[in-house]
Formats: C-alpha cells, structure tokens, sequence
C-alpha cells in the first residue's frame, strides 16, 4: 500500500467506527448495507448491560417476604401504600417497584414490559471480571469460545445484512458480547461520524476506498471509479454523518435522561429510525457496585434507577408504534446480597433481575420461579438463589423475536428449555 494510503481500520477510526476484533479465521468484511426502508428479519435488539451488579432485591421488592425487611433494616423500601410517593410501586401481590422505577409502570401495565426475577448466571463466581465476562460469551464457567453471544446469533441468523450499521455498540469499546467474525461498529456518538472536510483527506479517503476494493485511484469523482460496494459504504457514511444528534426531537413528547445511556438510549432511537439496517444495538450503565451508602430513596442506587427507568420509558415513547419490532433487555452480572453490610450497602451475591420491554413481549407479570429468601433457601453465603437461567430469557428473544433457531450454537452446551414464554413468535 502506498504511503498515501490509510489501513482499513485507519479509514474505520476516520469515519468513527472501530472494528470488531476477528476471534475466527478466513473473515472478510462486507461493506454494504441494506436499501433504506427494507423491512428487518428480526427485531431490533437492544440489550442494556447493567455493569457492577444491580441489586434486585431493592429494584423488584419481594413485599410479600418479611425476611427482606429483616434483613435489610436501613435499605429495604416500605410496602407500598396508597398516595405514599417513598413506598413500593406495587405490580402484583408480591412484587413491586423502587419508588424511582415508577416510570415503567407504564410499559408493564401495557402489557409491553416483562420481569424475570431470581435471575442470572449459575456460575458461582463473584469477580465483576469473571461473571462479566461469562454472560458476554454466553458460556457461564467456559473461557475457551473467544466469541461474543450476540456475534454468533449474526454468524447463524438464517438471512443476509451486510449494512457496517448492523450491529453498534455504544460507549467508549465494542462490548464483549459483539465479538467476533461479523463486523459491529463501536460509537462513541452519532455526532462523530465525519468525512475529512478538506480536499487533501477526502482525496485521501478516496484512494483508501479503492485499495480497499482492488480498483484503481478515482481520477474525477469518486462514485464514478469505486465499486458500486465501495461507494454504498461511503453513501452510508455520509448518511450518518448527515444525523444530527443534537437537533434530533423525539416523538410522543419522550424526555430521555440527560446523561450519557440517556443520549446513548436517544441516538439509538435515531439510528433505528434512520433505517440503515440496524439489528443490534449494546450500551452499558456504569456504577451499580454499590457496596457503601447504597441508598434507599436518595444514593448512588437510586440515582442509577431513575436515569434508567426515565430512559427505557422515554424509548418506549419516542419509538411509539414501531415497538412491535423492538425488544430490550437489561442484564447484569450478579445481584447483591440479601443483608445490608455495615457500610450501607450489599455485597456481591447471586440470583438477580432482568427487565424485557417490546410489542412482542408478554408483559405485565413478573415471571420465575421464587426461591424465597429464607435462611435454607439462599444460595452460598447469603444469596438469592437462581432460579432461571439468564440463557432462557436471550434464548426466547433469539428464537421468538430475532427470528433465530440456532440456540445450541448461540449458547453451546446449554439446554434451552423454552418454558418461560415470555415472548410471541415474531410474523
């Protein structure tokens, strides 16, 4: 390559997106992308990784248990209570939600929100690094399958995007989950994505194009001597870059956080509505390690819930009808144990909650198998035992709204069992 010539990854970095590491041999990328307005097999997923280890426990309230508030004497929210704005936010008989969570009453009561509780990774481990690290790979206790779940179910899913957009993790790194040998773009922001604007770098980014394609360096304009491939890739990115984050105006009057997953949660919804073939989108929440000062009503927990319950609720309303074909999900590594410590927080414990909202979503009840919070029911050394694998929520998503049946090779060596039913078959 001659020196006026940037790498692929150099022209990548230029345009804002970082390539996926290559876990398998014999990779090629493709740099097309589907026509705008081409319907998506699947839905588009969301998946919202909740990273320190969300406390579950203060999140969906087990009003119904007495061991919670025997063991929580400081931290554990009253029962809820009719015009009381600091109690529980009831959903059934047993559970409800932090005060800060009421915002998703909404979506749950439309039927569009569902709660898996005493759920997680049966892997025993407490290490953030490890447990991580395991739901990413979707292979709990298994280090040797370098691939991300969600780069395997684009391995096999049983149709063909090849849009650079297909799949885009947003934050400062591509997520774990998105590793492997199909191409997911890294953002940082929407508002990054530029063309060099002076004639030295885009002659430059011209003949990156070309070498990239084996074709001679353009000598008039550069759609006239690129491969139709080349120049659909240049056009996305022009197209992208043509989005403005800042001036963009959500519908249904939707008022996102404003912090970091609140404009990530937002430039999502702009990249769906943009139609550049967007499957898969991955943004994570920072700071749910809460072992000191935790928090009641007012902390460092509390906080992080009302930012994501404004956030999930304010998606729901920007993107109104086209929820159908939408589903999110939130996951974190482990809960927190069930007693408060002496710093006014929750150690690192086991069985946790996730939260899945779409129009393909049964929501409205909160599903699982309680194992109770009993001494004899916890797990190890004081935790929520649990009872539904986080394998079995992905695994209805991925065959039921993503339209994917290959679960064993999604999650190899795990038995899907399908019971859960969650979902409804995407038609």
């Amino acid at each position: 390559m001659t020196e006026n010539l940037l790498t692929r990854r150099e022209f990548l970095r230029l345009a804002g997106i970082s390539a996926a590491p290559l876990a398998l041999p014999g990779w090629t990328p493709r740099l097309a992308f589907a026509p705008p307005g081409t319907p998506p097999s699947g839905d588009l997923l969301v998946c919202v990784f909740l990273r320190g280890g969300m406390d579950g426990l203060n999140a969906v309230i087990p009003h119904f248990e007495s061991a919670y508030y025997e063991a929580r004497s400081t931290l554990a929210i009253a029962e809820p209570a009719s015009g009381d704005d600091t109690a529980a936010v009831e959903l059934d008989d047993r559970f409800s939600l932090h005060p800060n969570l009421r915002p998703l009453l909404g979506p749950f009561q439309a039927g569009e929100l569902a709660i898996v509780h005493a759920c997680g990774s049966p892997d025993p481990t407490h290490s953030h690094f490890d447990a991580m690290d395991f739901m990413e790979r979707g292979t709990p206790g298994e280090k040797q399958i370098s691939t991300g779940w969600i780069a395997r179910h684009l391995l096999t899913a049983p149709w063909e995007n090849d849009s650079p957009f297909r799949a885009v993790g947003i934050g400062v790194g591509l997520q774990a989950s998105l590793r492997g040998p199909v191409p997911a773009a890294a953002l940082r922001s929407v508002a990054d994505f530029h063309l060099p604007g002076d004639p030295q770098g885009v002659a430059t980014l011209q003949n990156t194009l070309s070498s990239l394609y084996q074709l001679p360096a353009p000598e008039e304009s550069l759609l006239a001597a690129l491969s139709s491939q080349a120049g659909t890739t240049l056009g996305a990115i022009q197209l992208l870059a043509g989005l403005d984050p800042d001036s963009y105006r959500p519908e249904g009057g939707a008022a996102y956080p404003d912090d970091d997953y609140g404009r990530g949660l937002s430039q999502i919804a702009l990249l769906a509505k943009a139609e550049l073939g967007l499957e898969i989108a991955c943004l994570d929440v920072g700071g749910w390690d809460t072992h000191v000062q935790q928090g009641a009503q007012d902390g460092q927990m509390p906080q992080l819930m009302a930012s994501l319950a404004q956030g999930l609720a304010a998606f729901h309303q920007d993107m109104g009808l086209r929820m159908k074909d939408i589903t999110v999900v939130t996951m974190s590594e482990f809960g927190r144990r069930v007693a408060e410590n002496g710093g006014g927080g929750t150690d690192h414990g086991h069985g946790g909650v996730m939260f899945v909202m779409g129009g393909g979503i049964l929501g409205g009840k909160v599903y699982g198998d309680w194992p109770g919070l009993a001494p004899e029911s916890l797990y190890g050394p004081g935790d929520l035992a649990i009872t539904t694998d986080f394998r079995e929520v992905l695994g209805e998503i991925v065959q039921k709204r993503l339209g994917n049946s290959r679960i064993d090779e999604i999650f190899p060596g795990y038995r899907f069992a399908g019971f859960l039913s969650l979902a409804t078959e995407r038609s």
